[in-house]
């Protein structure tokens, strides 16, 4: 047996916190390293002690495993939990810190090698009995391959991934993805697959200790996914529930024989692709905790970092393999637009608030809705690093009910400061397809976010009303704090107020009457009561209450029907500020990796002009319409801040 006191964290966010909460339930000292960006940040105040990683990119800091190893040393840590991400499957790095004297809280190097390579693992898993895809070169692919999946060697996390319907795509995603894989993982490899257009993720949550005991700790399902990256997760699978008989056993088997296979110790998962005739196949094994980890320790009841804890010590797993009890659903809250391509966004988080949480970092109770934030109020979410911004899990007993209570606490949260996914996550878990089980990892190319977000939520004019009153009593007078603002003893005209909901203006005008306020062509709404920070609407009858927060040009308005991001527009702005016509601005801060048209080249609408690298994704910048490119201040390696000009395309010169 090896017994650890103190426990450094080589990772960063919810996933620190999450590794520390256990920690700390078992009386372990923590550790945590941290970037420049990341000073202050929720994981360093939670831990300890905690050592800089100076510099900012994931490259400077968090993978480089001397640094780490280093403070560990330094802060009298006698054992490093990777987390997941960054180094937590790097067979070397994992060696090092063995070598260095300290405890491994991971699988041992050699099944980290193993497993590393998507190529290798394939060999293994056929070897082993484990169905697989065939592996196919990229150069030897023909029609009747198609569609194709190019998919990285090395790494997760949807990274150096790309779908090809058309082989004369090919040669692109592949170069594509070979930059992105370099850049994320150091390992350009790829290699394709076959595609199934609308099958399910299904994997398997592995424990094994070094005695030789492998536990399947049950399966989950996570097919609702963008860009291959999962959105919401779920445990038990509902494709292996409908279907029945002995898949689940077939599944559970396959996992338990791919650990066993790699003398695998520590937690890991082992993916695969199934169809809807129960037919599965293995895609790869995680050698790491998952992101989704806490669905399965809902259903089981377990601690997984706890065992992984026991495991690294030298503890054997005693007692029966867990067993699935329940329904738990997580879905993973990203500061990104899905309306804009799901880009990543930027900025500093003002407010973050989910009112239904029970619990924090530890499995809720029944029914219960748990929270694994690597945020808090005041948190900046850079370029660097991943978007999540946090994962929000449901538990209960059937299915539905889990839907609906996620969805609803998502509802009630209040994240303002950066445009997140919350309202998509919402209308997703009430999608008939998902409450009936038969989403796919199609379910976003069949139902895309601008038919999603169509449904009905909280209306921008009414949200524009709600800020427009809000707004009057925060500029209430301080000589005459008992009259409102704009009042008059004698009848007056109606004021206004104008604000954007996305590319649309919404003027609000409205006066001061005896008997209250009247908005202008709004008959049927009235305000029974507000201040500066809420409002009691009532709409045709029915009264509804809102929240508003406020900050730098914004106003955000929160109510039962959802949220609403609104910018607040200036009675004048300075012409100088304009763009020419035709302008492109960088969505986001990033790096230039690519450029494929020149100035005065003809580009048509959605021709790809460059490419940005930002939170370890590449990012198309297309031409917003047909013309001439008469500008492109920028080059290949140049860092540019948001809303930085890319280039001009003029319409007028086609």
């Amino acid at each position: 047996m090896i017994a650890f006191t103190s426990v450094l964290v080589a990772n960063r966010g919810e996933i620190a916190r999450r590794v520390f909460a256990t920690c700390r339930r078992r009386g372990l000292a923590t550790v945590a390293v941290f970037s420049d960006p990341d000073a202050g940040a929720p994981h360093v105040l939670d831990a300890d002690s905690a050592v800089r990683l100076p510099g900012s990119s994931a490259a400077d800091t968090y993978l480089r495993g001397d640094l780490i190893i280093g403070a560990a040393l330094r802060a009298g840590a006698d054992a490093i939990h990777p987390g997941y991400g960054f180094l937590s499957e790097n067979a070397d790095f994992a060696q090092a810190v063995i070598d260095a004297g300290l405890a491994w809280i991971g699988p041992p190097p050699s099944a980290i090698q193993s497993m590393g390579s998507k190529i290798e693992s394939k060999c293994l898993m056929a070897a082993a009995g484990v169905p697989v895809l065939e592996r196919l070169d990229p150069t030897m692919v023909t029609e009747d391959d198609l569609p194709l999946l190019v998919k990285a060697s090395a790494g997760g996390g949807g990274r150096g991934m790309r779908v090809v319907h058309d082989l004369a795509a090919l040669p692109e995603a592949v170069a594509s993805a070979e930059r992105e894989a370099a850049a994320a993982f150091g390992d350009p490899a790829v290699f394709c697959e076959r595609y199934l257009e609308d099958g399910h993720h299904v994997e398997v949550q592995v424990m094994a200790d070094a005695h030789g005991t492998v536990w399947a700790l049950g399966e989950r399902e996570c097919s609702l996914q963008r860009r291959h990256q999962k959105v919401i997760e779920e445990a038990p699978s509902p494709l292996v529930d409908h279907l029945g008989g002995d898949l689940r056993s077939r599944l559970l088997a396959a996992g338990r024989d791919a650990a066993a296979a790699v003398g695998y110790q520590g937690a890991g998962t082992v993916e695969f692709l199934a169809d809807d005739k129960g037919g599965f196949w293995f895609l790869e094994m995680n050698t790491r905790l998952q992101v989704e980890h806490p669905v399965t320790e809902a259903v089981t009841g377990t601690d997984l970092v706890g065992l992984q804890l026991d495991v690294a010590s030298g503890a054997p797993l005693t007692g029966p393999e867990p067993t699935m009890t329940g329904h738990a659903i997580e879905a993973r809250l990203y500061a990104e637009s899905p309306l804009d391509d799901w880009r990543p966004r930027t900025g500093k988080v003002i407010t973050f608030d989910i009112p239904a949480a029970t619990s924090r970092f530890a499995g809720p109770p029944l029914p219960g809705v748990r929270v694994d934030a690597g945020i808090a109020d005041g948190t900046e979410v850079g370029v660097h690093y991943d978007a999540m911004l946090a994962k929000v899990i449901a538990y209960g007993k059937s299915r539905e009910a889990v839907a609906r209570q996620l969805a609803g606490a998502l509802r009630r949260s209040r994240v303002h400061g950066v445009p997140t996914n919350r309202d998509l996550l919402v209308v997703s878990l009430l999608h008939p397809d998902f409450l009936a089980g038969t989403a796919g990892t199609g379910f976003y190319a069949a139902h895309p976010p601008a038919a999603l977000l169509a449904a009905p939520g909280l209306d921008p004019d009414v949200a524009a009303i709600v800020a427009a009153l809000a707004d009057v009593a925060h500029e209430r007078s301080s000589l005459l704090p008992g009259l409102r603002s704009g009042f008059r003893s004698i009848p007056a005209g109606y004021q206004s107020r104008a604000y954007a909901a996305g590319e649309r203006s919404i003027e609000v005008r409205y006066r001061f009457e005896r008997d209250g306020v009247a908005i202008e062509g709004h008959d049927g709404i009235s305000a029974v009561s507000f201040d500066a920070t809420s409002v009691l609407l009532s709409s045709d009858g029915v009264q509804r209450s809102f929240s508003v927060t406020r900050f730098d040009d914004r106003v955000v308005v929160d109510g039962p029907l959802g949220s609403v991001e609104l910018t607040v527009i200036p009675r004048f702005v300075d012409p100088a500020a304009a763009l020419p016509a035709g302008a492109l601005i960088a969505p986001m801060p990033g790096t230039v990796v690519r450029i494929a048209a020149s100035v005065g080249t003809t580009v048509t609408t959605g021709q790809p002009l460059l490419w940005l690298e930002a939170m370890k994704m590449e990012h198309v910048v297309r031409a917003p319409a047909s013309g001439v490119l008469t500008s492109l201040p920028v080059e290949v390696g140049r860092q540019v801040a948001q809303g930085t000009p890319l280039a001009v395309v003029d319409g007028n010169e086609a």
